[in-house]
């Protein structure tokens, strides 16, 4: 079932840098994608294009049935609701709390005065209790979002995002800020939510070790087109030249195999089930 389709993607900003120059792309399953490249390959463009919260210069975009490249403005906010995005900035409106910014992924649903009044439905915020529980948060429902660590606010941020009940999720650099160790287990989180939900995630990210230890795929961009598209297995020293220049990549790619990298992820995720 085709999901995403992305086809001659062009992006120019004013000035003539071209930071997308043609790009394809297909997410056919429901699957985790990792976007890898350097600064300045398109990674965020890319991302941003997607959900048009960047203009696309030229190209089309596809999610399911839905041409989003064609969309006029208000079909553009209705087509919104199916892509969850999950900044690298958080974007939670900081003196809201926890279950208002979680709420809040379901304003595409309701009418103005509702969101104007923050009023949700009993369904609604049965399921915000529910993902919040499910992200590890539970008991902090009612902590206003800037008594939170980068962690908790990045938690944040996913479950807001899967309120939308979306088609395709689009992460930008969700372990910028963090830690090795939370930056794990946000990487987790996402590749467990995803795969239970049976909900595509593309996501951009910097962190090579991280994109091959959680991804089912991984895209390579340089000069805004495809350099790789393939499994952490094949990702080698070689295509690591082609996607950053020339570097000694022994030590970065020196990893267990997808297989063993799927199994550590179930270990992992467990182990924090049964800590609670």
């Amino acid at each position: 079932m085709l999901m995403l389709s992305v086809s001659k993607l062009v992006k120019t900003y004013p000035g003539g840098v071209r930071a997308l120059n043609g790009l394809d792309l297909t997410v056919d399953t429901p699957q985790v994608v990792t976007v890898i490249g350097s600064s300045g390959a398109g990674k965020s463009t890319l991302i941003r294009c997607i959900n048009r919260l960047v203009e696309p210069t030229s190209g089309r975009i596809v999610l399911n049935d839905l041409d989003v490249t064609a969309l006029s403005r208000r079909g553009l906010r209705r087509a919104r609701r199916r892509m969850g995005m999950i900044f690298q900035e958080y974007n939670l409106v900081e003196r809201l709390t926890v279950m208002e910014n979680t709420l809040s992924g379901r304003l595409g649903y309701v009418n103005f005065w509702q969101a104007y009044r923050r009023k949700y439905s009993p369904p609604d915020i049965a399921r915000a209790f529910e993902l919040l529980h499910r992200v590890g948060l539970d008991g902090y429902e009612y902590t206003r979002a800037d008594a939170l660590s980068g962690g908790q606010r990045q938690r944040v941020g996913i479950a807001r995002a899967l309120m939308q009940q979306p088609d395709l999720l689009l992460v930008d650099e969700p372990t910028a800020s963090l830690d090795p160790k939370t930056a794990r287990q946000i990487m987790r989180l996402l590749c467990k939510l995803a795969h239970e939900n049976g909900t595509p995630a593309l996501i951009n990210i910097h962190d090579v070790g991280l994109a091959q230890e959680f991804a089912d795929r991984i895209v390579g961009l340089a000069d805004g087109v495809n350099a790789f598209d393939g499994t952490a297995d094949e990702l080698t020293p070689e295509v690591l030249n082609a996607i950053y220049g020339e570097e000694d990549w022994s030590k970065t790619i020196n990893r267990p195999t997808a297989d063993s990298n799927k199994k550590m992820q179930r270990d992992g995720l467990e182990r924090e089930s049964a800590a609670g």
